[in-house]
């Protein structure tokens, strides 16, 4: 069993020490050192502006959004706003359709500058796409984090990408919150706030 552990653990250490974060699919940020400052500064940029931060996903990577909502709303002091609420997202659905449950809200609530951070293993799920679409139509700035395959959808469409080369749900997710987790505590450490 230890063996196997070792293994899993060894793969989720190489898998995020090269993930990849893209700016506009244009420049890839040298290492992960540079990319966590990159991402950290376009949140921190955000806050300062006081933007407000939609986070959106689908199965384990709506837990992440959610998560995340609370987080960067509590620890980060980030104006944040959930999608999540129940009668909204069955209202959506029944209405508009599943693919349509984040896009729909977010043509009512988003705004120029806002930020719309699109958490997809896949990057494929229509509803994200229909978000990122209505979230760009906007002028709303878009961070993806997507794994998989490396030219899946959201991965082409955001302002910054986040890209974990792995096909495993679990290695992609637990990249994903570990990511969006050290960013938070990094905008706590940077307000004085520690780790």
């Amino acid at each position: 069993m230890n063996g196997m552990e070792n293994k899993y653990v060894a793969e989720l250490i190489e898998r995020l020490e090269n993930a990849e974060i893209w700016k506009d699919n244009k420049e890839k940020c040298v290492d992960y050192t540079a990319g966590m400052e990159f991402l950290t500064d376009r949140f921190e940029g955000h806050k300062k502006s006081g933007s407000r931060v939609f986070f959106i996903g689908n199965g384990g990577s709506a837990a992440i959004a959610s998560h995340m909502t609370a987080d960067f709303m509590k620890n980060g002091g980030m104006n944040t706003y959930s999608l999540y609420d129940n009668a909204v997202m069955t209202c959506m659905g029944n209405d508009y359709g599943y693919e349509n449950i984040f896009s729909r809200p977010l043509e009512f609530l988003g705004k120029e500058n806002d930020l719309l951070v699109a958490v997809s293993s896949s990057g494929n799920s229509a509803n994200i796409i229909n978000a990122i679409k209505v979230a760009k139509g906007k002028g709303m700035d878009v961070i993806t984090f997507t794994g998989f395959k490396p030219d899946n959808r959201a991965k082409q469409m955001g302002s910054v990408n986040v890209y974990v080369a792995s096909e495993k749900y679990g290695v992609v997710e637990s990249i994903h919150n570990l990511m969006l987790q050290q960013i938070v505590d990094l905008i706590l450490d940077r307000d004085g706030g520690g780790i």
